[in-house]
């Protein structure tokens, strides 16, 4: 669904880079941004199509992975509001090497790749944003292959789950992490299947490190997670 851009101040979810833009830079992108919402599980962009737009998630939250041996995927990144993502390919010269989805409804911002090049190459400060947002991108996605691949089994799930309260923090209790995963998922963020993440978290729930309702999962002993995490 197309989202008339009146219906939402932009300038507020795009708090990070609006000071940077020249008012004529910010007429630009007010005339040429898009907004869209996905339904839960519905595909942002497919793996292999041609990179063209800027995405900023303003609201919800989206899931970037690829597809693996099996019909197996993994999860390589989680998006929350305010982030950017889908440009690296562009500046990359390439397709799209990884597919991305919604967890949950999700309100996404689209501007034009082309307009975000012109806009850089006169623009130092905002071409600098996008280096260090990349590099940050770089740097957890470097941490999160370590992790995934040197790691036993409750390291890596311990650390899926330390990465989702980092990402979306906790419900009003301050205890229970404000995404609900289905066990396919949280398999999938952790490089694991879903029955050793099933069996993983049950001996987490028995251990009193969570407690788990369904999708929702409960931290009760923070510390004692985030040492699996750390020694796997």
């Amino acid at each position: 669904m197309i989202t008339q851009n009146r219906e939402i101040d932009i300038t507020k979810y795009l708090s990070n880079i609006w000071p940077l833009l020249s008012p004529n830079e910010q007429t630009l992108i007010k005339e040429q941004i898009k907004i869209r919402t996905f339904r839960r599980n519905e595909i942002i962009y497919h793996e292999g199509e041609e990179a063209t737009q800027l995405m900023c998630l303003l609201r919800g939250k989206v899931k970037i992975y690829k597809g693996g041996i099996g019909g197996r995927n993994q999860i390589m990144r989680l998006i929350r509001p305010v982030q950017y993502f889908g440009y690296r390919a562009y500046f990359a010269n390439e397709t799209y090497l990884t597919e991305a989805a919604a967890f949950e409804s999700s309100t996404i911002a689209f501007i034009p790749m082309r307009l975000i090049e012109y806009l850089i190459r006169s623009n130092n400060a905002l071409a600098l944003f996008f280096i260090r947002e990349l590099s940050i991108d770089l740097g957890e996605s470097d941490e999160r292959t370590v992790n995934l691949t040197q790691k036993h089994i409750r390291g890596r799930l311990a650390d899926s789950i330390i990465c989702l309260l980092d990402k979306y923090g906790t419900e009003a209790d301050a205890c229970t992490i404000n995404i609900y995963l289905s066990r396919e998922d949280l398999a999938n963020l952790s490089n694991m299947t879903t029955s050793n993440a099933i069996r993983t978290l049950s001996s987490f729930c028995s251990e009193g490190v969570l407690a788990v309702d369904g999708r929702r999962i409960k931290i009760l002993d923070e510390d004692k997670l985030r040492k699996i995490k750390r020694f796997g």
